[in-house]
């Protein structure tokens, strides 16, 4: 654009000097060798502009003959390159196919075509063409010669870290995405491996590095930052807290500055402050947390915050969590508990009770089965409640990777992840999808509908039938229409239809068993024998 405006301003430009010209009429002489040559102004005007055109035209002529050798050959050269190029994109196309041949024959094409230090991308690509074909060794060569590149050096760590990861070598894989941290903390490969390393260590201050080079990069958000950095650091101050009091405090207050509704940051601050005699600031601490998500831990910490109170201080301290807490599981239970140290039974009993209505579970059975023993001593209530605990749903409890703890940690003991531990309840036992509605109210007791026999081919004649009790059968006659539509019914045996059956009556033998089918393998008769005549139960 400004080329062209460039170019319309010389011809408007010559268009006005012409026309002054044309306006002021003259005359040049030019005396040349004994001649002279007279012209109009006008003429010489033009005759001056045409020579340095003339010029200009010879001067490219001359240049571009100079030149022509090198024109030509970076003609073919450039040729070449998009030759080159198209390979390379053909081969990267098939390389993400999964086409492993192809892939292989554009890779050699293209390293024809272009040079591999003056395109990196064939490197990959070769490597990508060696694994799929299975030449894993020779992909590892590739990536560690990438090493020597600035520009592919992380390529080569990202290859090789994968290589690594897929032969199982952790120690190596954390190597590799280790250096490439250092380089690049953005790249999040890079960044988990090495977070997941230096906390399986229990490096906390690395970590804490790692997490804030992340939060600069703008790898991850600011509240998944803040809630690293707590989990961090309250992991910091419990390494620390018996070592160094100090650092842990300042670690644990800084967690729950981060995160106030974290009851593990929590729980450690207000410990650190209540070694200080500070009950004042770790109580808010427990507080502000309980207001957040009850936790046993901030409620069993909270009411013993000064151990020289009586139980009674220590039942107020509950009802106050209750207070700030209401209709909430955690609270009631808080409240028993406190309850049955200061001996007052009918308290206890009340919030256990008000507890399993509004969250039914094992730690609330349990805790009600001791308020009975040490009120009443009833072994019996005892046992029942017991055995309502053992089918109930099973208290929260740190979780992570189908791992159940009591208490929290920062990382998992199977993948090693940070933060993957979580507050709810595990998962259920087999026995509670079963037996999970028996304390309901009004439950209905399920039932089996029985099979429908198939149609007797013989019907027993009538004088090989036995009545029990001929006064039954008397009064209600039994007609063949009748035992056809009702073979499934039982009559009950009674105890006057055993009275009545004559003392020299043979006994019948049972009736023969169905034939089994073809692949029915049938029961051993030794395991039939020892079979216990007790009634099927889960448990």
């Amino acid at each position: 654009m400004i080329r062209i405006l460039l170019f319309l301003a010389v011809v408007f430009a010559l268009g006005l000097g012409f026309a002054w010209l044309a306006d002021r009429p003259g005359e040049m002489v030019v005396t040349f060798s004994g001649y002279q040559y007279q012209v109009s102004l006008m003429v010489a005007a033009v005759a001056v502009v045409a020579v340095v055109a003339a010029v200009m035209i010879v001067w490219w002529l001359i240049k571009s003959l100079w030149n022509s050798p090198y024109t030509i050959s970076r003609y073919f050269r450039v040729r070449r390159r998009d030759r080159g190029y198209q390979a390379l994109s053909t081969g990267m196309i098939a390389a993400g196919a999964g086409d492993g041949a192809l892939a292989r024959k554009k890779t050699k094409e293209a390293a024809k075509l272009i040079r591999s230090d003056q395109e990196p991308l064939i490197q990959l690509l070769e490597a990508q063409a060696s694994l799929l074909e299975g030449d894993h060794e020779g992909a590892r060569e590739k990536f560690e010669t990438m090493l020597d590149d600035p520009e592919m050096r992380l390529l080569g760590l990202r290859g090789l870290y994968l290589e690594a990861e897929r032969l199982g070598d952790r120690n190596a894989a954390r190597h590799y995405a280790g250096r490439a941290a250092v380089m690049a903390p953005q790249l999040a490969w890079a960044a988990e491996s090495t977070l997941e390393d230096l906390t399986g260590r229990g490096d906390w201050d690395g970590a804490l590095k790692l997490v804030e080079a992340q939060k600069s990069t703008r790898q991850i958000e600011r509240d998944a930052a803040n809630r690293r950095r707590a989990v961090l650091l309250t992991a910091k101050a419990q390494a620390l807290i018996d070592s160094d009091p100090n650092a842990a405090r300042t670690a644990a207050l800084e967690a729950n500055r981060l995160r106030p509704d974290f009851a593990p940051a929590a729980v450690v601050a207000a410990k650190m402050l209540f070694r200080e005699n500070d009950v004042r600031k770790g109580s808010k601490i427990l507080e502000a947390a309980w207001k957040a998500e009850p936790h046993p831990e901030i409620a069993e910490l909270y009411t013993h915050a000064r151990p020289a109170d009586a139980v009674l201080d220590r039942l107020n301290r509950a009802r106050k969590l209750q207070e700030m807490k209401k209709n909430h599981a955690e609270s009631s239970l808080a409240v028993a508990r406190a309850a049955l140290d200061a001996q007052d039974f009918s308290t206890a009993r009340r919030e256990a009770e008000a507890a399993i209505r509004m969250d039914r579970r094992e730690g609330a059975y349990l805790l009600l089965a001791d308020i009975e023993e040490a009120e009443t001593g009833d072994q019996g209530k005892v046992r029942q409640l017991l055995s309502k605990a053992v089918r109930a749903p099973r208290d929260p409890a740190w979780v992570a990777d189908g791992v159940a703890s009591e208490r929290w940690a920062p990382v998992s003991p199977i993948t090693g992840k940070l933060d993957a531990f979580e507050w709810r309840a595990p998962l259920e036992r087999l026995g509670q999808l079963i037996d999970s509605d028996e304390d309901a109210p009004g439950a209905a007791v399920p039932t089996i509908a029985a099979p429908i026999k198939p149609a007797k081919e013989n019907v027993p004649a009538k004088e090989n039938v036995i009545e029990l009790n001929p006064a039954v059968s008397a009064e209600r006659p039994i007609t063949a229409a009748a035992s056809e539509g009702s073979e499934d019914h039982v009559t009950p045996v009674t105890a006057s239809a055993f009275a009545s059956v004559p003392p020299d009556a043979e006994a019948v033998e049972p009736a023969e068993e169905l034939a089994r089918l073809p692949d029915d393998p049938g029961v051993d008769p030794d395991d039939e024998n020892e079979k216990s005549p007790r009634r099927f139960r889960l448990f």
